[in-house]
């Protein structure tokens, strides 16, 4: 049965936000530290950032996808694989190429002055996962379009793959700590909050590191990879972009066309 795109919609924003109510409640559970969301600002960005891509892109991956298929394009579609090992590729190659593209964020200065405004929060805390400037995701969209296109996706893979992305997006960002046991095997496979923060330091060196969202066999293939445990404690946010310039809507969206030091 085929997928409207109103469905394709749904499931994209209830995978992430039953992620965002399953974090909220692991925060109060195991709070890894008292903070002080920048809810405005980051509730904000998520706004802006969900009416800006339902007008210019809406259900377009799954679209793109379905009419690849039905034509026969792509790598996927070319072997004609079957559909559980495409909803794997897809999953594995997207998110491989999400690594890629986020490493690319912190390495080009063009791409880094959109990027920082992610970084920016000091109260690393889910509503981190929504607080990203327009300007990234626009930037971002041909990157993923052109991999789906070059995959031959699955119309069914690419929303599979939307929503594990969404729940792992929101999760990595909680400020929650996990049994050191559990954490040290899912951290094996995949990036789990105490991985992730540490990519949020304040410190450079720190923040170069740990890119991945899904797996974290990436950073470790590339040694870009840096372990982190609960138990372990970071400064997050950045210097040059701190205080409540950092929790201001409106200086989060003009942070690109200022000049400051990563």
């Amino acid at each position: 049965m085929r997928l409207s795109e109103s469905t394709v919609q749904l499931a994209r924003s209830l995978a992430p936000l039953g992620a965002f109510a399953l974090g909220l409640a692991l925060e109060r559970i195991a709070p890894h530290a008292a903070l002080r969301p920048a809810w405005r600002a980051n509730l904000g960005l998520w706004l802006l950032d969900a009416l800006l891509m339902t007008v210019v892109c809406g259900a377009c991956a799954w679209t793109l996808a379905a009419w690849m298929q039905a034509s026969g394009i792509g790598l996927l579609n070319e072997i004609d694989a079957p559909l559980g090992a495409g909803i794997a590729a897809t999953v594995v190659g997207l998110d491989l190429v999400s690594y890629v593209w986020h490493r690319a964020n912190h390495e080009v200065g063009f791409l880094w002055r959109f990027h920082r405004v992610h970084h920016a929060d000091a109260d690393y805390h889910v509503s981190t996962a929504l607080r990203f400037h327009p300007g990234e995701l626009l930037l971002a969209l041909p990157v993923r379009l052109s991999a789906i296109v070059l995959l031959g996706a699955p119309p069914e893979a690419v929303v599979a793959f939307e929503m594990i992305f969404g729940i792992a997006n929101v999760l990595e960002h909680g400020n929650f700590d996990l049994p050191r046991r559990l954490e040290e095997v899912l951290c094996s496979v995949l990036v789990m909050p105490a991985l992730h923060r540490r990519h949020h330091s304040t410190e450079r060196i720190e923040r170069d590191s740990n890119f991945g969202t899904i797996l974290s066999v990436w950073d470790r293939l590339a040694r870009t990879f840096r372990p982190a445990a609960s138990a372990q404690a970071f400064q997050t946010g950045l210097p040059g972009l701190a205080g409540e310039a950092s929790r201001s809507l409106a200086a989060m969206l003009l942070a690109p066309v200022q000049s400051r030091e990563r």
